[in-house]
Parts: structure tokens; C-alpha cells; sequence
């Protein structure tokens, strides 16, 4: 059936569990005993929600069930994306929000996102310390008296309600009225928020893949396969197209070109903006170690100040509360803009585009030609062993002997995938040539050195 794991949750890619019902049904009792202990004077609830996927309903009886025995409230809110689910956890004054979804990943996968109180996701230390009480097997001695089960709690006009919330991060003086765009809701949990968002806002939205039928998420749509979302924005004559993943935290734009942006292009277009606006607390954008050197260069030409964090939407919001940024993100496409909320939202930053095309008067094509892209190659390197890069001298000749070519017009970075036995080798120049010559030749130094 699949796995049962953990997108930036219990306890992300690292650990992969089989996905059957007793396993979701451990999580929720642990998840419950952590909650009573933080939740002494109140009767504590927990937010469930879940993608299309048609493990879901599957999972989120077994967290109803775990979560209710220990003496906790659940209210299951049904489909809808990840970051409605951390809203709703703030508002209603849950003590923890869930999320069943595996994210960009197709339908054979499911996992467990978790928010804390305050919707943000939970720390590595936390999920740690959930994790201890799942695999010691004492979780029978924390089982209340019967009188005390927890009950399921039930809430109306959900969609409404996160819709009504989005609307309120537009700008009231901007109007959307008009404007053609496509949205692309990967036949997941975006597929009746974000046209009921947008058509609310005034535009003329023409949407694809939203009949999701539980196994079609992510299937050659969303924001991992694009060519569906361009072909309709050239067929429409839309200003922007926007692809959302499966749980629809995370966003892929595509121009009235037809051409699609990066995460890092979109990150660019909103920093600049808050800048101007004089909104970019401590002139800061938080970016990872993955994006674009196109985006460093940028920064630097539009004098904003960058952050690189690891690789991570959960380090890179560590990065921005620890640092007081307001914005930051992945090349992958998600984008995190603290005025707005707690963790990223597809939707919402969809929206930002839109508002700065406004503002700006200028179409998409020319907001993203603020940033040159490097071509980037990147090449997965199966290994037998995992040492310190820097304790294999012929690798380590290599890789210096690339940088000393490409100076200040390309980068390397080498690492070690944190779940497999691979070795992943990047490296960026000013062409597509440079980028493959020097990759191939790092990779098979890794192949001679670690294959």
C-alpha cells in the first residue's frame, strides 16, 4: 500500500514506516499523551485535515480513533490544503493541527504533517520525543478511564472560512476583475479553495485537473509537470498560470510567455517588492543552499541582504525566526511570507504575483527577468559509504579544481542524500555545457572514489 511517512512531519524523510492503520492510530495516541501533558487546564483538541489521496480517509479514522482513546477531541475538517489546516489550528485555539498528505509524491504514498498551537510545524526535538512513546510500547499505561474518551467535534462552513481568511491578504485597493489566469490544482487539496479564492477576487479562472478521484494527485500535473498548465495559458491567453502541489503549501508560476518561473524567480519578485514598500524587515531573504546562484547575484544588484539556509521549508523558517526575516523559501516552490502566515501557502503566494503585477503594471515575463537563471545540473551518485567529503583527497582535488574554473560564475556543491545511499552533485555555470562538462566530471570521481 505503499508508506506511511512523515513531509516535514513524523519525522520526515528519514524514517519510513509502513503505511497500515495501526501505525496512524500510535501517532494519534502519542500525539494525545504529548498534548494532555502541555493542556492541563483545558479539555485539548486536535485539527485533522487530508489531501484527496484515497488513503486518507483510511488514515484519518485510525488518528481519530488513537487520538480519541487517550482522552483528547478531534475536529476532522476533511480535504483541504496544508496551510488551511495550520490557520484553523491558530483560530480555533486547537492545541495541534494534522495533516494526512504526502505532499508532491503520488498517490501509493501518504504521510503526517503536524502544526503546534501556534501553526507552526513542530520541532525536530518534539516529533523526537512523539516518536519515543510510539516505539517504547507504553502508550497502554496513559489510556484514561471510559468516562473521558475524547469526542469528535464537528465545524461548519470550513471552505468559507479559508477563503474568507485568503481574502484578506489581497490588497484592498488592487483589483483582480478581469484578468485571465489558469490554475493547475493538481487534483489535490487546492481544488476548490483556490478557484473559489480567485473567482471570489474577480478574475476569470480557468481550471485543470480538479476532479481529483483519490489515486489521480500529482498524477503529470501540478507543479512537478507543468507542460498541462502551459498549454492552457497559450491557449487562453492568460497572464499567469499557477500549479500548485498535491497539498498546496508549495507553488510553480508559468508567464503569459508561456514560460515557467522558478521558486527562487518567485522569491525575488516578492523580496523586491517588500522592499519597496519598505516591508522587508531587516532587509532580509532567506533562501537554501540549493537555490540558483542567479539569486544571489540578484539580491546583491537590488541590495538585499541573503541568508542561505539547509536545505528544508522547516530550516529555512528556523533561519527566518532566528534572524527576524519575513520572507523566505525554496527553488522548489515553497514560499514562506510571515506577514501572511504561519507556514507556506501556494495560494497566497499566488496572490502576492498578482498583486505586484498590479502594482508594477508589468506583466509576468518582464517581473521575472529581474533575475538570470543559471543553468544548473544536478546528478544523484549511488555509494557504498557516506564519509566526510573532505576525507576523500581525489574528490576534494576535483571539486576545487571545478571552482578554480568557474570562479564567480558557477558553484559546486556536493552532499550526501540524508535517506539513501547517494551522493548528490550540483554544480551551476553560465552555460549549459560548462554545467554537464563539470558535473559529469565530479560524478564520476565519486563513482571512482565511493561507488
Amino acid at each position: 500500500m505503499g508508506r506511511l511517512f512523515g513531509t516535514d512531519g513524523i519525522r520526515g524523510e528519514a524514517n519510513q514506516y509502513p503505511m497500515d492503520g495501526l501505525t496512524a492510530f500510535r501517532v494519534g495516541q502519542a500525539m494525545a499523551v504529548t498534548i494532555k501533558g502541555d493542556a492541563r487546564d483545558h479539555q485539548p483538541v486536535v485539527i485533522i485535515g487530508k489531501d484527496t489521496r484515497i488513503s486518507g480517509d483510511m488514515l484519518e479514522g485510525a488518528l481519530v480513533a488513537g487520538i480519541t482513546s487517550m482522552g483528547v477531541d478531534v475536529c476532522p475538517l476533511g480535504v483541504l490544503p496544508t496551510p488551511a489546516i495550520a490557520y484553523f489550528t491558530i483560530s480555533t485555539g486547537a492545541c495541534a493541527g494534522i495533516v494526512i498528505s504526502a505532499s508532491h509524491n503520488p498517490y501509493e504514498d501518504n504521510g503526517i504533517k503536524v502544526f503546534g498551537g501556534n501553526g507552526f510545524k513542530l520541532s525536530d526535538h518534539q516529533e523526537e520525543a512523539i516518536e519515543a512513546l510510539i516505539f517504547k510500547d507504553t502508550l497502554s499505561q496513559f489510556t484514561p478511564a471510559p468516562e473521558k474518551m475524547g469526542r469528535i467535534r464537528r465545524m461548519d462552513n470550513i471552505l468559507a472560512q479559508y477563503v474568507g481568511f485568503l481574502k484578506e491578504h489581497f490588497p484592498s485597493n488592487l483589483s483582480m476583475a478581469g484578468m485571465k489566469i489558469v490554475l493547475d490544482t493538481a487534483n489535490g487539496a487546492t481544488h476548490e479553495a483556490a478557484p473559489a479564492l480567485f473567482e471570489a477576487l474577480g478574475a476569470h479562472v480557468t481550471v485543470i485537473h480538479n476532479r481529483p478521484d483519490g489515486i489521480n494527485i500529482n498524477h503529470s500535473c501540478g507543479s512537478q509537470h507543468t507542460a498541462d498548465l502551459e498549454k492552457k495559458v497559450r491557449e487562453t491567453g492568460a497572464a499567469a498560470g499557477f500549479a500548485f502541489d498535491g497539498d498546496g503549501d508549495r507553488l510553480i508560476s508559468v508567464d503569459e510567455k508561456v514560460r515557467k518561473l522558478t521558486g527562487d524567480q518567485i522569491l525575488l519578485i516578492c523580496a523586491r517588492d517588500l522592499k519597496k514598500e519598505g516591508r522587508l524587515q531587516n532587509n532580509l531573504l532567506v533562501s537554501t543552499v540549493m537555490s540558483n546562484l542567479g539569486l544571489a547575484r540578484a539580491c546583491g544588484k537590488y541590495g538585499i541582504d541573503r541568508h542561505e539556509s539547509p536545505v528544508g521549508d522547516r530550516y529555512v523558517l528556523k533561519d527566518m525566526q532566528r534572524l527576524g526575516a519575513v520572507i523566505g523559501g525554496e527553488e522548489s516552490g515553497h514560499i514562506i511570507l510571515l506577514e501572511h502566515h504561519s507556514t507556506s501557502d501556494g495560494i497566497i503566494t499566488a496572490m502576492q504575483i498578482l498583486a505586484v503585477m498590479l502594482k508594477e503594471k508589468k506583466p509576468l515575463s518582464e517581473l521575472s527577468q529581474m533575475m538570470d537563471v543559471y543553468p544548473q545540473k544536478l546528478v544523484n551518485v549511488p555509494v557504498r559509504e557516506k564519509p566526510e567529503i573532505a576525507s576523500v583527497p581525489r574528490l576534494v582535488e576535483i571539486i576545487r579544481q571545478v571552482e578554480t574554473e568557474l570562479g564567480r560564475e558557477g558553484r559546486v556543491l556536493v552532499r550526501y542524500s540524508g535517506t539513501q545511499n547517494l551522493c548528490r552533485v550540483m554544480v551551476e555555470a553560465a552555460t549549459m555545457a560548462m554545467t554537464e562538462k563539470y558535473c559529469r566530471e565530479i560524478a564520476d570521481q565519486v563513482r571512482e572514489s565511493l561507488g
